[in-house]
């Protein structure tokens, strides 16, 4: 098989798993939706990734000697501690401060 081979196989791979899980969360009830919105969410962002990213052939087939290669990677995400809520603090402060700022460009052109 050829690299690109491989790769495809272990993109299908990830996609069959994350439309399996899909299928389940589907069938369970409201708060337990809820519940897993988040992992399903970074799922599809591996997912996608995935769809872009040209791993090397060692890479790939290490990840294909997995039986299930989406939730052993999101498993790994897991344990990376990420700045996620730094990001977010960092959002809602300039969007206040950008809030501030208009307020006053504002304020300045009704004052002339």
């Amino acid at each position: 098989m050829t690299g690109e081979e491989l790769r495809d196989e272990l993109y299908q791979r990830i996609v069959n798993a994350q439309a399996k899980y899909r299928g389940w969360l589907l069938t369970q009830p409201p708060n337990v939706i809820l519940d897993h919105a988040c992992a399903y969410t970074i799922r599809e962002d591996i997912v996608m990734e995935m769809s872009a990213l040209k791993l090397p052939e060692a890479q790939v087939r290490a990840l294909l000697k997995s039986h299930n290669p989406l939730a052993d990677i999101y498993k790994e995400w897991n344990k990376v501690e990420t700045h996620h809520m730094e990001d977010l603090r960092d959002v809602i402060e300039a969007r206040a401060d950008a809030v501030i700022q208009a307020e006053k460009k504002a304020g300045q052109r009704e004052g002339r």
